[in-house]
């Protein structure tokens, strides 16, 4: 599996990058937003997901290991495959996209191209459980105050470093909607995320 690249980039197309790595040019698909940031020649490392079937192999890039996280994630809802997971993932903020699933906010789902009713209503069903579970298993096993440290927990479980988890969640105590359940706390979290 190929788990990042990082190389020059060779060429630019629609929906994906050519990057040149040792003399090999590897397609990646990738949102917009990289695409829109990329030059010809300059520098780029992506964290990928290698798709790998029978009649196709493909790379997805993405610019931290949390945006691949998220995608992965998507990947498990049914009937999501690597193009909406990509257009998803790529629209917005991961956090903002979490926060939404958290509140199920399907309206912000919606607003993607290619994104119905049908599909943001499973998305936030399948997800939320996910979501939920992982806040409470990384804050079972941790220890010191359950405030802060609960929060950190949690967010490392959605993919954020230590480092932005424990800024968030020192932000998000001072968040006065942030004072409740651990997840009112970790929407608070989120909201500071989304706000840097």
């Amino acid at each position: 599996m190929i788990a990042s690249v990082e190389g020059l980039v060779g060429a630019i197309a629609a929906d994906s990058l050519v990057v040149e790595v040792g003399g090999i040019g590897y397609r990646i698909h990738t949102s917009p937003a990289v695409i829109a940031g990329a030059t010809p020649g300059t520098r780029i490392r992506l964290h990928t997901y290698h798709l790998v079937r029978d009649d196709l192999q493909a790379l997805y890039g993405f610019r931290s290991p949390e945006e691949l996280g998220f995608f992965n994630l998507l990947l498990s809802v049914t009937g999501v495959g690597p193009k909406v997971a990509l257009a998803i993932t790529g629209s917005r903020a991961v956090a903002d996209l979490q926060l939404a699933i958290i509140e199920g906010d399907q309206a912000l789902l919606t607003a993607i191209p290619g994104i119905g009713k049908r599909l943001a209503e499973r998305v936030i069903f399948e997800l939320r459980e996910k979501v939920a579970a992982a806040g409470i298993s990384a804050s079972v096993g941790v220890l010191g105050s359950p405030g802060e440290d609960e929060v950190v927990g949690a967010l490392q479980a959605l993919g954020y470093s230590l480092s932005e988890a424990r800024d968030a969640s020192r932000a998000a105590v001072r968040d006065p909607s942030g004072t409740g359940s651990l997840e009112e706390r970790v929407k608070a979290a989120l909201r500071t995320l989304l706000r840097d």
